[in-house]
């Protein structure tokens, strides 16, 4: 009988048989991967900005002691957000010229693509003197102007303030602006929503007195004093549900009427 032929195994075609499984094996484990990461990206978005947002909207339908204290903001989906711990007399103008002389910078609205922008700063360490800031509300709107301090190349510390137009006129009829003043010490998922943001220092009293030290080193406060007892709750937490805590003073700063 003829002797069957032995496959020669340097021929291509045995070569190439040979390789196509393993090939095809490491392109299905890509696309699974793929898969994977892209699905739990899109969970994570629904869950963070959409489901536990809903969820807290419900809670604070069925809990009335979310309202119980106007000296603190609510955020969008009304559970307590930060303490207000700081006041300013002057107009509009006169606000953004003193903050801009303190080296004080506008910041934007946050926002998804914010939050991205939030990581992609503190993966590569840069700052952002612009950089966004969650809305909180208070008198049934979000914050009228809101400003920050960056700390040094690092993105994920910060100092910030949001302030609201009150209706109370000061004795020269200048505007009456609410705020509260805290610390960004570092970038991390709330432990509410699990959106990305920043993570704020609990003592509240200490980012209240540093604003004011800023303002006045400008030349442009006219006085600072301290009203006591301001705040009957001195602890508790934030939307993020970051812990606060506070002397129960409210720091108020007078501008002058004309700058220099």
């Amino acid at each position: 009988m003829p002797k069957t032929a032995k496959p020669n195994p340097k021929s291509p075609f045995i070569l190439e048989n040979q390789l196509e499984p393993a090939h095809h094996k490491r392109r299905f484990k890509r696309q699974l991967i793929v898969k994977i990461i892209a699905a739990s990206l899109m969970v994570w978005l629904v869950s963070a900005y959409v489901l536990a947002p809903m969820v807290w909207k419900e809670i604070a339908r069925e809990d009335r002691a979310i309202d119980a204290n106007p000296r603190i903001t609510e955020t969008s989906d009304h559970h307590p957000g930060d303490p207000l711990n700081v006041e300013l007399i002057g107009t509009e103008l006169q606000i953004h010229e003193i903050m801009k002389a303190a080296d004080w910078y506008a910041a934007t609205a946050l926002g998804i693509k914010s939050d991205l922008e939030i990581a992609a700063d503190t993966v590569l360490s840069r700052p952002d003197n612009a950089a966004p800031v969650s809305s909180l509300y208070l008198f049934g709107r979000k914050e009228d102007l809101a400003f920050e301090q960056s700390v040094g190349d690092n993105p994920r510390h910060r100092h910030h303030v949001r302030f609201w137009k009150t209706d109370a006129l000061s004795d020269d009829g200048r505007t009456r602006w609410i705020g509260s003043a805290v610390y960004d010490k570092r970038v991390g998922f709330s432990e509410t929503t699990g959106q990305i943001t920043h993570v704020t220092a609990p003592d509240i009293d200490t980012e209240r007195d540093y604003l004011l030290e800023c303002l006045e080193k400008t030349g442009d406060l006219e006085d600072r004093s301290i009203i006591q007892g301001f705040h009957q709750q001195l602890e508790g937490r934030n939307g993020g549900g970051d812990p606060w805590r506070t002397d129960g003073g409210l720091a108020v700063g007078i501008i002058r009427t004309s700058n220099r």
